[in-house]
Formats: structure tokens, sequence, C-alpha cells
């Protein structure tokens, strides 16, 4: 397939309906794709005056040569304009993706894209992609009117009342042809500074941050790891408590009749596997080590066939798939001795301690040796003496090597006997896992930073969620798309971000004409299989903030 971009042209035309004539003037870009002639419109024009149009048809047909123009009566500049690159890339992949059609054209929907382009481009919080907007050809593009940060918090609104429209209308049109039978399903958390949000509380928090209130994040994908669904849940919500919502959604929503759910041992557990199998669904997950150690003990696997190579045992209408990791046994036996490591060193600092402290106390130091050995969780083959105000840390091989033993093993589960899923099959399916790690990671750290979540509606805050959910579908497209380029999404997006226009003045009219990118610039866009047009309109849209830094800054001085 091969695109060639001819022209940009203004397309006048006048019809008839029912006897009444009407006029359009459109904006529109003009190639031959496989050799056939294509036209994108680009811009509606009908409502500009015969002098604005006039005045792009100038600009147009002298875009090589516009400084040099010479118009009677009109002065022609030109000045840096706004930047453009990054925002046309992500929004041509938002209509390729669906997204743009799934949101509507309204003007709540054109502010919720806005929200999904910037949450990619840097700035997650209403406040700070309010300011992009200022610098980014955000209006000029999606066609936004005038807004503040107070206009993205009523478009939250929106979007929460029409979330789970919009997710049916992407599921419709990204897998008409044939619906997945496969999904995978994770949850993470995500911890606040403040205590306010309405559905944050205090529970697991897998951020390890102690004493933080945190809302829990459901995502539902594809086998592929591309995101479906994605759902918010009070923060002391147990992971099990948000599994049978995900059953009912892809059963009733989705309408999927043949299903496997894939989850992790926390996940799907007894309970859960009842409420699939009442659907006459599927299910891929593992086992704890406790269960791992009843199946060898009664003797329904080996210890000796944990290898490298997939196993598999049938027990009591359950295949079970074993196999021994030992890069990650490598791992844990690396981690073990590192913490075994910080308790010498802290047995040596309380044995110089007592030396230099004829009275301290060696019951003490040993105590508090104790203390850190449980911290470690090292206690059960670790032994604390203190002889002759000397500590020592000595290791308990035969409680080590029975430690040790199941390192790396682990055993997956599930009720899938057909023929077509064979042991590496549902082996490889149980670790593409790893896919929706890779998502939580994404959406919360690497790019898209969700924790600047500043919301206190529970309507809000899992309207927040739905744009993180929905940027990361542009992330993962873009992470297939640019897959083979030595450089990150954030790092591309970037560089996509220092592409801006020529702002063209020709008297009271503008017009923002695109150069060509940069060698990698182009590279990406090619890549994307996008083609930047020769110019935009430009509509000087005011975007405003009510917050301003100037004021913050001298009350904080004053203060």
């Amino acid at each position: 397939m091969y695109y060639i971009v001819d022209t940009m042209y203004i397309d006048e035309q006048t019809y008839k309906v029912k006897g009444k004539r009407y006029s359009s003037t459109l904006l529109r870009n003009s190639y031959r794709k496989n050799g056939k002639c294509c036209h994108d419109t680009i811009a509606n024009l009908s409502k500009c005056d015969k002098q604005e149009i006039e005045a792009i048809k100038i600009a147009l047909a002298n875009k090589n040569t516009i400084k040099k123009l010479n118009i009677p009566g009109e002065k022609v500049e030109s000045k840096q304009g706004l930047v453009v690159g990054a925002v046309w890339v992500l929004y041509q992949l938002t209509k390729k993706l669906g997204i743009v059609k799934a949101l509507g054209r309204n003007d709540n929907a054109k502010l919720s894209l806005w929200m999904v382009i910037a949450s990619l481009i840097g700035s997650v919080s209403r406040l700070s992609a309010t300011r992009l907007a200022q610098r980014h050809a955000a209006c000029d593009i999606l066609g936004l009117d005038s807004f503040c940060e107070d206009n993205l918090y009523k478009s939250l609104d929106w979007l929460a009342d029409n979330k789970k429209k919009i997710e049916d209308r992407l599921f419709s049109s990204t897998y008409k042809d044939k619906k997945p039978n496969i999904f995978l399903y994770d949850v993470t958390s995500s911890y606040f500074e403040g205590t306010e949000n309405e559905l944050s509380d205090y529970g697991y928090n897998r951020d390890g941050k102690k004493g933080k209130k945190q809302i829990v994040i459901g995502l539902l994908t594809d086998d592929n790891g591309r995101p479906i669904s994605c759902e918010v849940f009070k923060g002391n919500t147990r992971d099990t408590k948000t599994f049978k919502n995900q059953i009912d959604k892809v059963s009733h929503r989705f309408g999927v009749e043949k299903v496997t759910f894939i989850g992790d041992k926390g996940m799907i557990m007894s309970g859960q596997i009842k409420d699939i199998e009442a659907e006459d669904y599927y299910y891929i997950t593992s086992i704890t080590k406790p269960q791992i150690q009843t199946l060898l003990n009664n003797d329904i696997i080996q210890l000796s066939l944990f290898d490298k190579t997939v196993c598999e045992v049938e027990y009591e209408g359950i295949r079970y798939i074993y196999r021994k990791n030992p890069i990650r046994a490598e791992e844990i036996k690396k981690v073990r001795q590192c913490k075994y490591d910080t308790l010498v060193m802290l047995c040596e600092k309380k044995t110089k301690y007592l030396a230099d402290h004829a009275k301290a106390k060696p019951l003490v130091a040993k105590n508090e040796i104790v203390a850190k050995a449980k911290k470690l969780k090292i206690d059960k083959w670790v032994s604390i003496t203190v002889r002759r105000r000397k500590c020592e840390a000595k290791i308990n091989e035969d409680v080590l090597s029975e430690e040790a033993k199941l390192d790396g093993c682990y055993v997956i589960k599930t009720n899938i006997f057909d023929k077509t899923a064979s042991t590496k099959i549902v082996h490889d399916r149980y670790k593409s896992l790893s896919e929706v790690e890779w998502a939580f990671r994404t959406m919360k750290t690497t790019l898209l930073h969700m924790r600047g979540i500043y919301v206190r509606k529970d309507n809000r805050t899992r309207a927040h969620v739905f744009v993180i959910m929905l940027a990361y579908l542009v992330a993962y497209e873009l992470r297939r798309l640019w897959c083979d380029m030595e450089l990150t999404i954030e790092e591309g997006i970037d560089e996509l971000s220092t592409l801006c226009a020529t702002e063209i003045i020709i008297g009271s009219f503008s017009i923002h004409t695109i150069p060509k990118p940069r060698p990698i610039g182009k590279m990406l866009l090619n890549k994307a299989k996008i083609d930047l047009p020769d110019a935009i309109p430009c509509r000087n849209i005011d975007v405003y903030t009510r917050k301003k830094l100037v004021d913050q800054r001298k009350d904080s001085i004053n203060q």
C-alpha cells in the first residue's frame, strides 16, 4: 500500500435539496492511494466569509513563496505558531482506533478527546491540560471552542455518564468481525495524598504506601493486552470482589458466548471459579505455594518433574500445568542472599556497639536483630546467637533447602480440556498476563502518570481513570507501530511536540503552514502511516485558566 500526497485545495459546491439551494465550502486534501484518487476533508469553511476564504486560497496557491506575496492593501507577516506535530498524530490515531467515533462530536466529546491526547503529551490534570492547549494547536485540529479548566471538569461528568455507551461502541467497532473469547483481568491501586476523594479508602496498597487512602482499578483486556474496559472500586475492595462484575460485563454487555478468563492466583479463587462455571465459561489461573505443596504431598505432581520443560497432569477434572523458571529461581536466591547479608551487617554493627559500650545489654541487641530477621522474612532459616558479646547469624541449611525447593516453580490450573488448547498454549496464555502488568506500569508510572487525579467526586474519579485507559489504548498502538525504533513512546511524542507551525498573517487573516519534520520525526510519521497536511486553519481561539500562577506566587511570597 502506498500514498502520494498531491495538494490541499478549497472545494466549493452548490446543490439543491427539495428545491432549496445550499452551498458548502470545504478545505480538502487530495492524494492517491494505490493509484486511486482520494480526498480527505480537513475543515468545513462554510461559515467563513468570502474574504477569509479568498485569503486561504491565496495562501494555498502561494504556499512555497508566501513570504514574497505582495497583496495590495494587505501586509503579509510570518511568526512562530502553535505546536502541531503531537496533536495531529495522536488525533489521527484516535480516529483510526475508533475513539473519536465512539466519543461523538459534541463539545463534551471533543474536550474529552483533548484530555486523552493531553495525557499522552504529559498533562493529566485539568489545569495542566488547559495550559497545554495554549501552546498546542488543539483547538485548530480538534475543532474546539474557547474553554477553561471548568469546562474540562464538566466534560468529566459527561464522560462518566456515557462511559458504558462509549466502551460498547469501541468494543463493537474493534471486534466487528470476530469477538474475542479470551480475556485478561487484573487490578491495581492508586493512592492519594489527600483524604477527601469519595472513592478513596484504606486497603491493601500495591504501591507500598502505608497510611495512604487509595482507589482500586480493574482492567479488562483481550488476549493480546488491548484494553477493553476499566472499572474503579472503593479503596478497601478486595481483588476477588471485583471479578463478578467482569463476568457479567462480558456475558451481558458484550454478548460473548465462549469465554476464557485469565487471572492470577489472587484473583481467580474457588468462589470466582464457581461464578465462571455458572456461565459455562473457562478459566486459567495459578495456585499458591501451600497448594503446590499439597499436590506434592498427595503425589499428584512430582518435584523431580519441575523443569524448564512444561509438564501436565489431570486430576479430578482439572488440568495442572507446571514448570520451573530457572531465571526466577536465581532471582529469588539472590534476594534471599541479599537479605542475609543485610542481617550479617547488622550483627557486625551490634557487635561493635557492644564492644564500645560496656554497659550495653547483649539481650537487647539480640532482640533487635531477631526483629530485623522477622521483618526480612528470613527468621525461619536463620538463627541468631550472642556469645561473649559477639552477635552472629547462622544459616540452618536443612530448613533453607526445604524453603528453597520450590523457588521458581509455578503451577497453572484450568478447566479447559479442548484438544486445540495444548499444554504450551495454556501455559503461554497465562504468561500473557504480563501484558496487563505492562498496561498498569504505563498507566501509572512510565508515560501516563494516572496519579495526578486531583478530583474528589466519585463520577469524576471514574472518568479520569477512563481517560487514562483511552490514552493507554493509543499508547498500546504506538508501542506496536514504533516497536522497531530505538526510542520510547514518550521520546517519540516529545519529538513530535517539537514540530511547530508557522503562522502566516495576511491582513486580519491567519493560517498555519506546517514545515517538514526532522528525519526522526519523518520516520515516526512513516511508521504510524500518517501524513502531515501542508496547512491548517488558524482560528485564534482563546484558551484561558481561572487559576493564575502570578497571583499564586504573589500570595505565597506575601505569606
